[in-house]
């Protein structure tokens, strides 16, 4: 008794148009992302950090003692470590008080608060908040 079992295949259907279409459209989707994933990626790396900072809320007096708010803002494209932020408070010509923070990093877009603290009205002088320094990580 010889059986020969033979194999058999079942031909694959052709593929619908609708399927052509949702692969293409699928195809398009993930080449655009990909594409923008690497232009932010190789645009983005050469960029160096741009600080800025600004007072823009109101001095407040809590007993005796004068706070200034202040922002830094990172609008660059890489990270700062170590970021320092100086205050000074000149009446008349002399300087009367200073402040000095430190930040330890700022990522691109990322905003961070804090404030000085001033035992002399900054009202009755001119005060200036800057960002003295940085370093790259």
């Amino acid at each position: 008794m010889n059986t020969e079992i033979t194999d058999t295949e079942t031909p694959q259907p052709k593929r619908s148009a609708a399927e052509w279409v949702t692969f293409g459209a699928a195809s398009f989707i993930l080449a655009i992302v990909v594409g923008l994933v690497g232009y932010v990626w190789l645009n983005e790396n050469d960029k160096p950090p741009i600080l800025s900072v600004s007072n823009k809320q109101t001095i407040r007096e809590v007993d005796g003692k004068y706070y200034v708010p202040f922002e830094v803002t990172n609008t660059g494209g890489g990270t700062a470590e170590s970021v320092q932020i100086m205050a000074e408070l000149k009446i008349g010509e002399k300087v009367t008080e200073t402040g000095d923070l430190q930040i330890d990093f700022l990522s691109s877009g990322e905003r961070e608060e804090g404030a000085f603290v001033f035992t002399q009205n900054p009202r009755q002088g001119q005060l200036i908040i800057r960002v003295a320094s940085y370093k790259l990580p």
